[in-house]
């Protein structure tokens, strides 16, 4: 399912291993390509959470991290799984036990959510720095334990810049996948993006930020998602 695949582009959690980084923001190939394949009814769905995310993240936090828990439980219990029934079952084993950790948790599964956000957000940064991409693991490390750490110093301010992000990632890659449905524009698409590398982050930080003003300013001074209560 092509909402798994999105997930396991958030999933970064071998350090040790540069591979890993190579799905990430900065490796516009592989995300074009994933935009490319992408079904119509995908493209919306992504679109509409997309917009949930940046719009009302802090609000609904619990629902949204339960979320997440369950495709990321789902997608690493279908990969161990391999193919097949084996992996059908690995996903729903995968998807339970994730949710069955996370809700007693949940703080520390925001901490988790912002560590792999910090993760391919210290990987992409790594890569436009021109660094030795064999090293890269080192970035995308420092950004999991920062963002991490983050959380559980100023919990209210990351809840709403992570969901931002998320849900800017997957309103980029909806809308993209939509775009590439028109045969007329999804080759001077594709070469923008290519001979722009920075547009594809753009896109992805002008929304990002429109979403934490608004969810700034619209949960000022109220409690949201249980924790950290009203104002900091």
């Amino acid at each position: 399912m092509a909402v798994m695949n999105y997930a396991s582009l958030l999933a970064v959690e071998n350090a040790g291993r540069s591979a890993s980084f190579h799905l990430q923001l900065p490796q516009q190939g592989d995300l074009l390509t994933f935009c490319q394949e992408m079904r119509p009814g995908t493209s919306m769905l992504l679109i509409m959470l997309g917009i949930i995310y940046l719009l009302f993240g802090y609000r609904i936090i619990k629902s949204l991290i339960m979320m997440n828990a369950i495709v990321l439980g789902a997608a690493v219990g279908a990969e161990i799984g391999g193919h097949g029934e084996t992996a059908l079952a690995c996903g729903i084993i995968g998807a339970f036990a994730a949710a069955a950790i996370t809700w007693p948790a949940m703080k520390y599964a925001v901490a988790l959510m912002g560590g792999l956000i910090g993760a391919m957000i210290g990987g992409a940064v790594w890569h436009a720095a021109g660094l030795v991409p064999e090293l890269a693991w080192a970035g995308a490390l420092v950004g999991l334990v920062g963002f991490g750490l983050l959380c559980f110093i100023l919990f209210r301010g990351s809840v709403m810049m992570y969901t931002s992000l998320q849900g800017a990632v997957m309103l980029v890659l909806g809308a993209l996948g939509l775009m590439y449905k028109y045969q007329e524009i999804a080759p001077q698409l594709t070469d923008h993006l290519h001979m722009e590398p920075f547009l594809l982050p753009a896109a992805v930080v002008i929304p990002a930020m429109i979403g934490l003003i608004f969810q700034q300013h619209h949960t000022a001074g109220a409690g949201g998602g249980g924790h950290g209560g009203g104002k900091k």
